[in-house]
């Protein structure tokens, strides 16, 4: 067979070609070797074993010296080194991974519990896989298939509220902490939220307010509901009430909006269960020729990115979700370390005063009306 002359490094540069020689003939450099035990054995002034003791647990940690185990900290770091997760695991009888269990993997809020979890669970060693649509069957089997250490579970709705092992250690997240009362749960003060959010337009002299309120069971949403509802009798206030699916996402928003903004009674400011429904709000306000804020004051909940990015910027209330996601991953990290778990108060919510309130025009003269 005829050889084929190779290009000039001149012609392989004019083409683009920036690989290395031994890729252009079909192959790649040997990966750089991966530093060992023993190089920070060797690098720390300390034996194999000792580094073995250092990161093997805190049980057996504790055989060495503080001072020991921050000079071999330190020669690991520098080296970049890591241990060998997958054999102490086996011998802790562990998989490393925990299930952070969500509603819908698309809701942005649940982002920002994520965000928060793979923090805090990265500093313990812990692996996270994420997941949606788990009910009582499939989150009772993810408990006993042993396939994870520990589950979170965020937001839950009736439908997960199961038996689950007792064995198994499990932490929920913006749930209701009659659960189960032998479990942990880390919550959020959605109720003093939602009071804020109604208290910040009746004090903008708005009297007749809109809610679009979630259709979902899930305890949050019941706490919204009954916050709301206290909040709007104490001050006196006429309501105009709508159901919307938040796991339906913007267009089933902008389509429930629609309806409430086309009454003839309609009200000069909107509550709305979640950021998403907002921006639906938006939309079908501007199909309607009305502005926000000179016609329509909307306020929404959990402040993901979109709130700021709305045009004008919405107000909201500011769930702390990554404070959430850390809280939760903490708390079941330590459950897995065989440590108790003290009960936290629940996270506090903030309003974020943006753009889309403004004080109320003249009052609407139509009767209350509540769907």
């Amino acid at each position: 067979m005829p050889s084929v002359p190779s290009p000039d490094p001149s012609e392989r540069r004019a083409a683009g070609e920036g690989a290395p020689a031994e890729a252009a003939l079909g192959t790649w450099p040997a990966p750089v070797r991966r530093p060992t035990g023993r190089d920070v054995a060797r690098l720390a002034g300390v034996s194999q074993a000792t580094v073995s003791l250092v990161f093997s647990g805190a049980e057996a940690g504790r055989r060495v010296s503080e001072a020991t185990r921050e000079r071999v900290r330190q020669a690991a770091d520098s080296l970049g080194y890591r241990p060998q997760a997958a054999g102490r695991q086996l011998r802790l009888g562990r998989s490393g991974m925990i299930l952070l269990a969500v509603p819908n993997l698309q809701g942005p809020f649940f982002g920002r519990v994520l965000e928060g979890v793979h923090e805090e669970a990265g500093r313990n060693g812990l692996a996270v896989v994420v997941s949606s649509g788990w009910g009582r069957a499939t989150l009772t089997e993810a408990a006993t298939a042993g396939r994870f250490d520990g589950l979170l579970i965020c937001s839950p709705d009736d439908s997960q509220l199961g038996e689950l092992p007792a064995d198994t250690p499990v932490v929920f997240l913006d749930a209701d902490p009659g659960t189960d009362r032998a479990r942990p749960t880390v919550e959020l003060d959605v109720a003093g939220g939602m009071r804020a959010a109604v208290e910040h337009l009746a004090a903008l002299g708005h009297r007749r307010i809109g809610r679009l309120r979630s259709s979902h069971s899930a305890y949050t949403f019941r706490v919204r509901q009954a916050a709301f509802e206290q909040a709007v009798r104490e001050l006196d206030l006429d309501v105009v009430e709508l159901g919307v699916s938040l796991n339906e996402g913007h267009r089933a928003a902008r389509a429930v909006a629609g309806r409430l903004l086309e009454r003839a009674d309609r009200p000069r400011a909107v509550v709305c269960d979640d950021d998403v429904v907002a921006s639906g709000v938006y939309q079908a306000a501007a199909e309607l020729g009305l502005r926000v804020p000179e016609d329509l004051s909307v306020v929404g909940m959990d402040n993901v990115t979109v709130a700021a990015l709305l045009v004008p910027p919405l107000t909201t209330v500011d769930l702390p979700g990554e404070e959430l996601g850390r809280a939760g991953a903490a708390a079941l990290a330590a459950l897995l370390r065989g440590e108790r778990v003290v009960p936290v108060a629940p996270l506090a919510a903030s309003l974020v005063l943006r753009s889309s309130t403004a004080p109320a025009g003249a009052a609407p003269t139509a009767t209350v009306s509540t769907d």
